[in-house]
């Protein structure tokens, strides 16, 4: 479907949106005036660069003559799972609003065009609220958990303020007096929630415009809460690079690649080509005009995964520097500073109320493996030498005390949780790169399982402590430091055979991390 907006024409539409709900009704009104439309983000992680998007289909709605408004929902960002503390709310919205104009700016969006909203510039109304008590008596506890299954937060225990979300963004689409809402495919099952509920409340069905997800580094969808599968619009050069090199790329394979589906959604739409820098010995530079000739370059493997990285580094970069440079100035450094503070010591009896020289669980590289190849030590019959998978674009090589344990064919081709920054070390002459981790009975005989990610993980996808999401892992743990020894302390196995620290549990984005069977166990 065309993103028509205009009375007899079509927006200059860099890509058509993925999918259309109530497409006849967008004709109607096109016959008789503009659309008024709206795009809403919550005010949570820092925005990433997939926002460049969104950002782009504003603009071709803008050009087609639509009433466009963007609002930043910070109460939604406290209601999912209470992402945005509420003591930060004003700030992180203050860092949404500046951010996302500089983003807009950056691509050419005349700001006095668009319209800004925040909402609890609204949302705390009387009736406001009064709707949303009127919406909570007609909607199920099943229809609204279902609408947010692909937005909000999923965790074991899901908060009541998850079920209140979907709800508040349907009764933003009346409140913002807009014909139709823009988002991204994953907010489809809040879209057709607002379609079947709004009307019994007596307010009218909306149209829905959305956008394709735009899949992380490591292949997964890019996400403010997984710090590894994204790329911030204020990260600095190196850390660009530092993520694209640890980017899954594998020579000739265009399923999930994170930064070929990067250059289909984010850098093809802004600029309509994408050159590939190669030295003049390897063919020279190459412009594209259209990706799937460059999709089918990399699949021939005529276009090598580094040329490539470092092709989509020098665009991103050019992307990124006016935004950079808006947030040089010390106004908005202080703001960024203050809006997402770095970990510090809290007050006692809150989360994350640690010594200020204490380590932390996000110092730790845990990724989930997959176990390519498992062969025996050939000097030392306890060991395994395994291949691992971790989303990089060689498998690591890993050796491990596991022979007694576990059967070389249950290894084979096994997802398990791996620790990737222990400093390499040789073991018996094979160099070891990183820490298979296992849970262990706490008495005799010795029993070790396996931990074991949730169903339907990648390799590559991150592991982390409950409450510690977000920070960089550091790059390497210094052994004289003894930072994983010292949280390894506190790692148990709950009376649920899950995996925790300080009763904290080690999830991924689907879900807890487990043993089969050791409750009580330690893990290491």
């Amino acid at each position: 479907a065309s993103p028509a907006c205009s009375r007899g024409g079509s927006a200059v539409s860099r890509s058509s949106p993925q999918e259309v709900l109530g497409e006849d009704k967008l004709m109607g009104i096109l016959k008789e005036r503009e659309l008024k439309i709206y795009w809403g983000t919550a005010t949570t992680g820092k925005p990433h660069v997939a926002y460049f998007v969104p950002m782009s289909k504003i603009a071709d709605f803008l050009k087609a003559g639509c009433e466009v408004t963007i609002l930043f929902a910070d109460l939604h960002a406290y209601l999912d799972n209470m992402k945005a503390p509420w003591e930060l709310l004003e700030l992180r919205t203050r860092y949404y609003e500046n951010v996302i104009k500089a983003v807009l700016e950056s691509i050419g969006v005349p700001l006095e065009k668009l319209k800004f909203v925040r909402g609890t510039d609204y949302q705390l109304s009387k009736e406001y609220t009064l709707d949303v008590y009127r919406l909570s008596s007609v909607v199920t506890q099943h229809d609204a958990k279902k609408a947010g299954a692909e937005v909000v937060k999923q965790v074991e225990h899901p908060l009541l303020s998850g079920l209140l979300y979907p709800g508040l963004q349907a009764l933003d689409e009346e409140y913002l007096k807009v014909d139709a809402q823009f988002g991204g495919v994953d907010q489809r099952k809040i879209f057709t929630f607002a379609e079947k509920y709004l009307p019994s409340l007596g307010y009218a069905k909306r149209i829905h415009l959305m956008n394709p997800m735009v899949p992380g580094l490591t292949g997964s969808k890019m996400s403010s809460s997984e710090e590894d599968s994204k790329i911030d619009l204020l990260d600095r050069k190196e850390d660009v690079k530092k993520k694209l090199r640890k980017a899954f790329c594998e020579p000739g394979n265009v399923e999930n690649n994170g930064v070929l589906s990067f250059i289909k959604h984010v850098l093809f739409p802004l600029k309509s080509e994408f050159v590939v820098l190669r030295e003049e010995k390897w063919g020279g530079n190459k412009t594209y005009t259209d990706y799937e000739a460059l999709e089918k370059d990399f699949a021939e493997q005529v276009v090598h995964p580094g040329d490539l990285k470092n092709s989509v580094e020098v665009a991103l970069n050019k992307l990124l520097d006016p935004i950079r440079e808006k947030f040089n100035s010390p106004e908005l450094k202080k703001l960024t500073q203050a809006a997402y503070p770095k970990a510090k010591p809290a007050e006692k009896g809150t989360k994350n109320s640690e010594p200020e020289n204490a380590v932390i669980p996000s110092q730790l590289d845990i990724r989930v493996g997959k176990v390519i190849s498992v062969e025996k030590h050939p000097d030392a019959d306890s060991l395994y030498v395994e291949q691992i998978d971790v989303g990089e674009p060689e498998p690591r090589t890993v050796v491990s005390g596991l022979v007694q344990f576990v059967p070389r064919e249950q290894l084979q081709d096994r997802l398990v949780v791996l620790l990737c920054n222990m400093k390499p070390k040789a073991m018996r002459g094979v160099e070891s790169r990183g820490m298979v981790l296992c849970a262990s009975s706490v008495g005799e005989p010795r029993q070790v399982e396996l931990l074991e990610p949730p169903a339907g993980c990648c390799a590559g996808d991150r592991v982390y402590v409950e409450g510690y999401e977000d920070g960089d892992p550091d790059d390497e743990l210094k052994p004289k430091k003894k930072v994983f020894e010292k949280l390894q302390a506190d790692f148990r196995v709950s009376e649920d055979c899950i995996a925790q620290w300080k009763q904290r549990n080690f999830l991924t984005k689907l879900g807890t991390v487990s043993c089969k069977s050791l409750k009580g166990g330690s893990i290491g």
